[in-house]
């Protein structure tokens, strides 16, 4: 997943990296944070958007969860921004 469970993630892989295991990582061709790097290996499958759409929904979700209005329409909005961003 992208994001922040990425960023956490990648730490415990590189330390299994250091204990000699390999690793695979399977992520969308398209992506804010998962970049190849020399530990592991990568494998890339294609998504239906680029990645200035993928910044622009995060951007937009982002906004969604910030504004202010009653729970039930904040809520509406911040649950088809998460079906958008993932």
């Amino acid at each position: 997943v992208d994001g922040s469970h990425w960023l956490s993630m990648r730490e415990v892989l590189d330390s299994l990296k250091e204990k000699g295991h390999e690793i695979v990582i399977v992520a969308p061709e398209i992506s804010l944070y998962i970049k190849p790097t020399k530990n592991f290996v990568m494998k890339m499958y294609p998504v239906p958007f680029t990645q200035d759409e993928m910044r622009g929904n995060f951007q937009a979700f982002l906004q969604d969860v910030l504004e202010e209005g009653s729970f039930l329409e904040r809520f509406l909005k911040i649950y088809q921004g998460m079906k958008k961003v993932s």
